[in-house]
């Protein structure tokens, strides 16, 4: 039971500029803007990529979306960083300046796992690598003040959202405070920003001063002291427990379901973490349960209103990885937008608040969104370069946001929510019609009807009391929610009528499908299989051990034989000839090299030989990268002195482990004999047998050895304080459902085995 907005997004009055009506393209110059009438711009945001006007890209919904509310808006692309100049061209904005780093956060854009920098950007013209700075909106933000430093800047998109609290930062291998403290922004807004931003922009736009907007969903903003009138819970130890009451369970009236079975997500949020009472006011009340109970739902007392959680400090998590781990923790059980409590971190003297999570767009909303005057279409001032990023989507569609799976790799859910926010098909089938007439050279094929995940179209909890208050961090795992509608008619009757559309030829799914959820709706497949697959279908069941897949919050692999059993039906009952490709990490947090050597057997059984594989990366805020700072368990309760997670460090066993996804690339065969030799598994994997891994060294290999020098077999150094080999491995995904079960007569090692063997 989602509360409702106070007003819906396109409900507000509009601003007096809405008179210069709507722009083909958002001025990137004072020429453009001369031809639109313009003497200033309202807005003007300032993004790390091209300009594209589509809605993929980030900035043009946001452009668009603050256009239809009547201001005007210019847009600085990828500025020259290394003066005010650049971001003086289109003047002084009358409201505020608005910073991104674009669709992707601007290390991860630069820079590859291996800490490499990258000499390409794709959403960059003709590719050209360097067009933006490190830490990008830190950057732009202090070059918007120096330009004009009575201008409000408001900070934005995925980086932004994910540095919003102090975080590791895997580049400099430290924890860094909220991005908030060195960009010298004046507020921060997280997550898709649409509702946040139009109310800010209007409270601005009606004089009110920014550092008094301090109560919008969505946004972040530095403070001495919390706010006044409310009531504050204090995390900051694991030591010394204190009491608070619980939040009502939601499904203490209904019948048993897997809900239940959730590790403590549906009541106290903060009770296995070590909460103590501290009163903001002389007047607090301490919470009552009966106060909760015997009332209607809209009646009843919500607990989690008007509360703040004040978590450990910089210093503290900076010091301290446990506690770390702790607030980890914390803030990914407050991501409900119904029941989510404020929380509060601070740094030094100053503190940083964040408050609850904007509600999610209903869907006559996401309409209104996607129904905006796009050009979609890059800049006119490009002229003919390609902008890679552009010509892989223009001809996709985005048919909803947010995601429930909760993989704690992905940073999607502390980014757009977990919560679906689904458009209409009658806007779906207008965005194909839109396509057909706007961008050149439309050959009658739609490159994907998609999103974060291809089949969650409309998907929902089915209790709307369970959805109001519940914690977990995934609806999908260990299993699937009791309460989680897993009926996939809405994506099936959206596919045939998408079909049918006049003109087009093709309609491709390339998001990732959640083949969990698909093989409970075996029509959903059919219908994949029978007309929506270009060959080949890719999907990401990221391992094949059940340790790793535990750390991963991954089903285990008795879905994907389901699911590819099912595939390869009705792709023959549709005389085609189709084929899985799946996706891998290597180096996880939770990956032993032994897990490493079981996926590599597999692949091997099964045929695969990778040509792309991806090393972990650790993505700001993402639970895998707490894992990985910490070896420390932040997906379940939190010990002091609790086990360590064996996690992949250094570049010499990261590069191990890539290099045993790709197993049969000669490159790779030194690494890894040299490993299985010291594992013990020398005699079973090295050798010219079906059952061998890598063949044996030939006399040229150990020439080239020789030459290379004895450091190892590839002559690289050991990383300072590396971990060649994990730890005793044996980690259980706790589903008790067949995940990370092995393939019939697959030889597997199990742990007993490896360790007799690695002990020889």
């Amino acid at each position: 039971m989602i509360p409702l907005p106070k007003i819906e997004l396109f409900d507000y009055p509009k601003y007096w500029a809405e008179c210069y009506g709507t722009a083909p393209f958002f001025p990137m110059s004072r020429k453009e803007m001369d031809e639109l009438g313009w003497d200033s711009c309202d807005i003007i945001l300032v993004s790390g990529d091209a300009y594209v006007d589509h809605p993929s890209f980030g900035m043009a919904i946001i452009g668009r979306m603050l256009e239809s509310q009547g201001f005007r808006v210019g847009m600085i692309s990828q500025p020259d960083w290394h003066s005010k100049d650049a971001f003086m061209t289109l003047g002084k904005p009358n409201l505020f300046f608005g910073v991104t780093a674009g669709n992707m956060d601007s290390m991860i854009n630069r820079y590859t796992a291996e800490r490499r920098m990258r000499h390409d950007d794709a959403y960059t013209p003709n590719n050209e690598g360097g067009k933006r700075p490190d830490r990008a909106v830190l950057v732009y933000s202090q070059r918007c003040k120096e330009a004009y430093k009575d201008v409000p800047v408001v900070i934005g998109g995925i980086e932004a959202s994910l540095r919003r609290i102090a975080h590791y930062d895997y580049w400099s291998d430290k924890v860094r405070r909220s991005v908030l403290f060195d960009a010298k922004a004046d507020i921060l807004i997280y997550g898709n920003a649409e509702r946040p931003l139009v109310e800010v922009a209007h409270r601005i736009g009606r004089g009110e001063d920014v550092k008094n907007i301090t109560d919008v969903r969505g946004t972040a903003f530095l403070s001495k002291t919390p706010l006044v009138g409310w009531r504050g819970v204090d995390s900051r130890s694991i030591d010394r427990p204190g009491k608070i009451d619980p939040i009502a369970s939601p499904y203490q009236d209904m019948s048993p379901s897997n809900c239940d079975k959730a590790d403590d997500s549906t009541a106290n949020a903060s009770k296995d973490s070590g909460v103590n009472v501290v009163d903001v006011s002389k007047e607090s009340v301490p919470i009552q349960i009966s106060d909760y109970q015997n009332k209607s739902w809209d009646k009843k007392f919500k607990p989690w209103e008007k509360t703040y959680v004040k978590l450990p400090s910089y210093e503290q998590v900076s010091a301290n990885k446990v506690l770390y781990a702790h607030a980890s923790r914390i803030f990914h059980q407050e991501v409900n937008p119904a029941s989510a409590r404020a929380l509060v971190q601070t740094h030094g003297d100053r503190l940083i608040w964040l408050n609850p999570p904007a509600l999610p767009l209903s869907e006559s909303e996401m309409d209104g969104v996607f129904g905006l005057p796009y050009a979609r279409v890059p800049h006119p001032s490009y002229g003919d370069a390609k902008i890679p990023a552009y010509d892989m989507i223009k001809t996709s569609i985005n048919i909803m946001r947010g995601c429930f799976g909760g993989c704690s790799f992905c940073s999607i859910t502390e980014h757009e929510g977990r919560i679906i926010q689904s458009r209409s098909e009658d806007s779906i089938i207008a965005e194909i019609e839109d396509i057909q007439q706007k961008v050149p050279g439309f050959t009658g094929v739609i490159s994907d009807l998609g999103g974060p995940t291809a089949n969650m179209y409309q998907l929902r909890c089915k209790s709307p009391k369970a959805e109001a208050t519940c914690r977990r961090p995934s609806c999908v795992w260990p299993d699937i929610c009791g309460h989680m509608d897993t009926d996939h008619t809405p994506t099936i009757n959206l596919y045939r009528r998408a079909r049918k559309v006049k003109g087009i030829k093709k309609i491709l799914i390339a998001s990732g499908v959640r083949y969990d959820l698909a093989i409970q709706d075996p029509e959903y497949v059919k219908e994949l299989a029978s007309h929506h697959v270009g060959g080949y279908l890719k999907i990401a069941p990221e391992h094949t051990e059940e340790a790793p897949l535990a750390k991963m919050m991954k089903p285990g692999m008795g879905s994907y034989h389901k699911f590819k059993e099912m595939f390869d039906h009705y792709s023959k009952l549709a005389g085609k000839k189709q084929f899985l490709i799946p996706y891998f990490i290597s180096a996880h947090p939770g990956t032993t090299d032994k897990d490493m050597v079981n996926l590599a057997l597999w692949l091997k059984e099964n045929n695969f030989k990778l040509d792309q594989v991806q090393n972990f990366y650790p993505s700001p805020l993402a639970n895998a990268t707490t894992i990985y700072h910490t070896e420390v368990d932040s997906l379940n309760k939190i010990r002091k002195d609790g086990d360590k997670i064996p996690v992949p460090k250094g570049t010499i066993q990261r590069r191990l482990h890539k290099a045993i996804l790709r197993y049969h690339d000669p490159v790779n065969w030194p690494i890894i004999r040299e490993a299985l030799t010291k594992m013990g598994l020398a005699r079973k994997l090295i050798g010219s047998g079906p059952e061998c891994l890598v063949p044996n060294e030939t006399r040229g290999e150990q020439n080239l050895s020789t030459r290379r020098g004895k450091n190892n077999a590839r002559g690289n150094k050991t990383s300072p304080g590396q971990k060649r080999y994990g730890k005793k491995p044996g980690h259980s995904n706790g589903s008790g459902k067949g995940n990370g079960k092995s393939t019939p007569g697959l030889t597997r090692f199990s742990n007993d085995q490896f360790n007799k063997r690695k002990n020889k």
